[in-house]
């Protein structure tokens, strides 16, 4: 049926889409001080917008608003059409806690309380 329709109105339709597609999504790609969107993510890379992308390659952090998801090691990148897919060799997610290289006991205490010393009652 958008065969039908005059070509500056499919073009209207076309860019009408991308923005909704940028505003709809919270996924961002930071690369060195810049900040570009992601339009889909999925298992083994993303999609963002052509206009503007370089072509990616090498370690990017990914972003859902503010929140740090995790790094990703990108190994290809390539236009297509008005967008650029990023194939990714890993997706690393980003934690607040360092690594560890043992295993946590189920029945391990969550924390130590310290050493009761001598009450004080209040005057």
């Amino acid at each position: 049926m958008s065969e039908h329709l005059p070509r500056e109105v499919r073009e209207g339709l076309d860019e009408a889409r991308r923005r909704a597609a940028r505003r709809r999504s919270r996924l961002r790609v930071h690369v060195g001080g810049e900040v570009f969107t992601v339009l889909r993510l999925w298992e083994g890379g993303f999609a963002m917008e052509a206009r503007g992308a370089p072509a990616l390659r090498g370690l990017v952090d990914l972003y859902d608003g503010a929140r740090h998801l995790s790094e990703c090691l990108i190994v290809a990148s390539a236009e297509d059409g008005d967008e650029v897919i990023c194939d990714f060799k890993r997706l690393t997610p980003v934690t607040d806690r360092p690594p560890r290289d043992y295993a946590r006991d189920d029945d391990a205490p969550v924390a130590l309380l310290p050493k009761a010393g001598p009450r004080r009652e209040a005057l």
